[in-house]
């Protein structure tokens, strides 16, 4: 009965791509390692579309004062921890609009922490605080892991959406959630190690979906990082350089545009581009949700 449950989660099954793995030499090990990965991109690129889906619904969700919530345990909650961890540094939001829910809590950050994917019940409480119209996201390779479904389960009981992200494309929860990222990434280089393709796939779906989120909620400015503020000289020397970039204009202008936005570099872009003062830069930026382009438009410059 157990070897016929790991028969039906592909990141389990032997790889007979590499069945002699450990008789190669070492350079031949690391191509045959570089060949899986390969495959990894493919398989996200085919679950764009319902990546895109569930962009749009934490779009409208953190527009409406909602939240992100990420669920996972091992590999795929220290992918999440780290993904939510990386937003505010680069996109300038508050650190409690994405949050990661790791099985075992910061502890398991470093090491394993026994039987708490298996727990339902942990991830129901660690769900308690999600609230009707955020988005609950679970993170398992596959797609079954007992922390993440009672996460889930609960988050839908409270009214949020609900995604998986899986590499179990027919992983049967799938059918319970709204949205079910199932990635075809197959058996891995080592039967099992789901930190590998399993884990790649999973980054790069976490890295877009939170990078598109950022973009659309007008967090960038072309492809420019506008929403970090300056705290110390080494940013404020990049956020310079930054507005330099955006205006065509000169190092000094830039610098005395960011002084008097008072560190804001979204506020001096918008006070550059727009020619107004600061506050007025700041009034757009409000009335826009803080999309530059949006602020920009509504002071009439093209």
């Amino acid at each position: 009965m157990i070897e016929q449950e790991r028969c039906d989660i592909p990141t389990e099954w032997r790889n007979p791509r590499t069945m002699e793995v450990d008789t190669l030499p070492t350079i031949d090990v690391l191509r045959l390692i570089n060949a899986e990965d390969e495959r990894v991109p493919l398989a996200v690129a085919e679950v764009l579309p319902r990546v895109a889906t569930i962009v749009d619904l934490a779009v409208e969700s953190l527009r409406g004062g909602g939240r992100v919530h990420y669920f996972g345990a091992g590999t795929s909650g220290r992918l999440a921890v780290i993904d939510a961890a990386e937003l505010p540094p680069t996109f300038g939001i508050d650190g409690g609009h994405v949050v990661a829910h790791q099985a075992g809590g910061e502890g398991a950050m470093s090491h394993a922490v026994e039987d708490v994917e298996d727990d339902p019940d942990l991830g129901a409480r660690d769900a308690a605080d999600v609230r009707p119209g955020d988005v609950a996201i679970g993170i398992a390779a596959s797609g079954r892991t007992p922390y993440v479904v009672g996460a889930l389960r609960a988050a839908a009981r409270a009214g949020a959406h609900t995604a998986l992200i899986s590499a179990n494309p027919l992983a049967p929860f799938g059918a319970e959630v709204d949205v079910h990222i199932g990635l075809s990434t197959g058996p891995e280089v080592i039967s099992g190690s789901t930190r590998m393709k399993a884990g790649t796939a999973t980054k790069l779906v976490l890295n877009a979906f939170s990078t598109t989120v950022m973009v659309q909620l007008g967090r960038t400015y072309s492809n420019l990082m506008v929403s970090v503020n300056a705290l110390n000289s080494k940013l404020r020397g990049r956020l310079v350089r930054i507005l330099m970039e955006a205006t065509d204009m000169d190092a000094r202008t830039c610098e005395t545009a960011l002084a008097e936005a008072g560190g804001d570099t979204r506020v001096a872009l918008v006070s550059l581009l727009g020619e107004v003062p600061p506050e007025h830069a700041a009034a757009a930026l409000r009335d826009a949700q803080g999309s530059v382009r949006a602020a920009l438009r509504r002071l009439g410059t093209p």
